[in-house]
């Protein structure tokens, strides 16, 4: 049976979503987020969803953004490098609890890691990014999103 793209099923609930996610990105500026932190956020969240799509095409975006590959290649082992500033390591701290929801929710210790180096305005923003992404890459999911040749 073929997949059902609920983003062209319902169009107007994709549409929203797209508009949200416009909505964070400016949120994510105006708290001051580096665009190569915003693009590690949605790649680390889309690594723990296994989400190759959103894998793909925010790779690309990070690559064209001036990340590095190296960077990009030990994402998974984030807290194990000294690629990642104090501020990229609370935010993606932050990024891994929220998608990890179902394993123990937020707990005090990973919202307060964050909230001693972020902002209260970039811990929200982190929060909204991550929370958008993880909706797209539901949706990329579910409708099997092609990825290959």
């Amino acid at each position: 049976m073929q997949r059902v793209n609920i983003g062209e099923q319902h169009p107007a609930a994709y549409k929203a979503l797209i508009a949200l996610s416009s909505e964070v990105d400016e949120a994510a500026a105006a708290a001051g987020l580096d665009p190569l932190l915003v693009e590690l956020l949605r790649l680390r969240t889309s690594q723990i969803n296994g989400c190759a799509f959103c894998l793909r095409m925010h790779t690309r975006a990070a690559l064209k953004k001036g990340e590095s590959p190296d960077r990009i290649a030990v994402l998974p082992a984030w807290a194990e490098t000294d690629y990642f500033s104090e501020t990229d390591r609370a935010a993606l701290r932050l990024a891994e609890a929220i998608t990890l929801v179902p394993q123990g929710h937020v707990s005090d210790d990973d919202f307060n890691a964050a909230a001693a180096v972020l902002t209260a305005d970039q811990v929200s923003a982190v929060a909204w990014l991550v929370t958008v992404m993880n909706a797209f890459n539901r949706v990329a999911i579910t409708s099997r999103y092609r990825v290959g040749n």
